[in-house]
């Protein structure tokens, strides 16, 4: 492996299931720190804001501020403000994540005007009347932006449907295709690596979703590691578009990897 300057690292199902830790991980992320090697934590979490999250992994042992991570919000309001500025959006997403979406014109009328139709993360607000009141939109010119198009996540009481699978049954029915935001998106990946200040071939991307994470990581220049937890499932990784540049079990392998044990980098 070539020398690693950077670790973009994703959330939910790597470091943690449920905003639990996995074996090791907060004892892997210390290690990778102490070494010196900047890290950005990447997620497309759309249930919680940026201080959110921090303050949970913290509380948890993980040594990370708010600083250190980039959300599908986030970018999604740095999408939204250079490329459609003043856009009325009408929001579909569980969880209050407001504070990511600063400057983001949400409109509190559903039936209103709507520029923008923004889909977050999936939950009990993702019924039939919000998802057809969306279709409304679209038809009417609406574009469709996308925080990400996940299927499903993983939590402690097992697999559950992400906003994904809606957003492809809104892309057929409208006839349209969403701008996604978080990852997948090339600009979510190069917003990480500016985070860092570093070049994709000097970078290493861990993730569990092997498309997403992964492979998305991968067509951006940046070194893929796969990890067997979290949504991770072996017939997805068999049928994925590609293969991973590395594959581990868990997060907690990946020191040795970069090569912190038993050896320099």
């Amino acid at each position: 492996m070539e020398p690693v300057r950077a670790v973009l690292i994703d959330i939910d199902g790597v470091l943690t299931v449920s905003w639990q830790p996995l074996p090791g991980t907060v004892e892997a992320l210390r290690e990778i720190r102490d070494a010196g090697l900047p890290v950005a934590l990447v997620t497309n979490t759309t249930s919680r804001t940026r201080a959110s999250i921090a303050g949970t992994l913290a509380g948890a042992g993980f040594p990370v501020d708010a600083g250190d991570i980039l959300t599908a919000p986030a970018a999604t309001a740095a999408h939204l403000a250079g490329r459609l500025p003043g856009a009325r959006c009408l929001l579909l997403n569980h969880g209050d994540i407001a504070e990511d979406l600063a400057g983001v014109r949400v409109v509190a009328d559903p039936d209103g005007d709507v520029d923008v139709v923004l889909v977050g993360g999936a939950g009990p607000e993702f019924g039939y009347a919000a998802l057809n009141r969306a279709f409304g939109h679209l038809q009417r010119g609406a574009r469709l932006v996308a925080m990400h198009r996940n299927l499903y996540w993983r939590t402690d009481h097992g697999l559950e449907l992400d906003s994904g699978a809606f957003l492809a049954g809104l892309e057929a029915a409208a006839g349209t295709e969403a701008e996604v935001t978080g990852k997948p998106s090339p600009a979510f990946f190069a917003a990480a690596l500016d985070r860092v200040g570093a070049r994709p071939a000097e970078s290493l991307m861990v993730g569990d979703d092997i498309e997403s994470d992964v492979l998305a990581a991968q067509h951006a220049g940046i070194t893929g590691v796969l990890v067997r937890t979290g949504k991770y499932l072996p017939e997805t990784e068999r049928a994925a578009s590609g293969e991973p540049d590395h594959v581990v079990d868990s997060f907690a392998e990946l020191p040795a990897l970069l090569g912190l044990r038993g050896g320099a980098r």
